[in-house]
């Protein structure tokens, strides 16, 4: 499956806000910093998130953004078209049936593209935020050494990362 930069960029910041769910809203400066995403970059996500009533904008000192819905309420099916388009790495699912019914030859090479296609949407529509961020982290006792944090691993990511996500 390919997901754009900005896509993934969604992703991650959905997933601190996931993870701070229920704790008000968070400054865009913030979001960045923690996801290590380009500010300006990201300003036109959330805004796209917000249009799409994902998420809300709050204004004045304690202003920022916040999920509109629970990360239980939010599947990365639903981030990953709004960005991105449909799920399909092959073509949409139509797009795939028509060929199928076309093409013959062929039609057994894109009955398997098909199934990767709902198999890939299946697990991304009944994937949550709330599913992926986890239980809250336990805060390492006093003397006792911080556990690194996993990263992130993109799939097949469109664009070059190091040209700052202007894709």
């Amino acid at each position: 499956m390919k997901i754009s930069q900005k896509g993934l960029y969604a992703l991650q910041a959905m997933m601190m806000l996931a993870r701070h769910h229920n704790q008000g809203a968070i400054r865009i400066r913030d979001i960045a910093y923690e996801e290590a995403l380009p500010e300006k970059f990201l300003e036109l996500i959330l805004l796209e998130l917000k249009n799409a009533r994902m998420v809300e904008s709050v204004r004045g000192a304690k202003g920022g953004y916040q999920l509109r819905r629970t990360p239980e309420d939010i599947h990365l099916s639903d981030i990953i078209r709004l960005i991105d388009g449909p799920l399909a790495p092959f073509g949409d699912a139509e797009q795939l049936r028509s060929l199928i019914d076309r093409d013959a030859s062929h039609r057994a090479l894109y009955q398997v593209f098909l199934d990767v296609r709902d198999a890939a949407a299946k697990i991304l529509e009944h994937t949550t935020l709330a599913d992926i961020v986890g239980p809250k982290p336990v805060k390492p006792k006093r003397g006792q050494p911080k556990k690194k944090e996993a990263t992130l691993l993109p799939m097949v990511v469109h664009g070059n990362p190091g040209r700052g996500g202007n894709e």
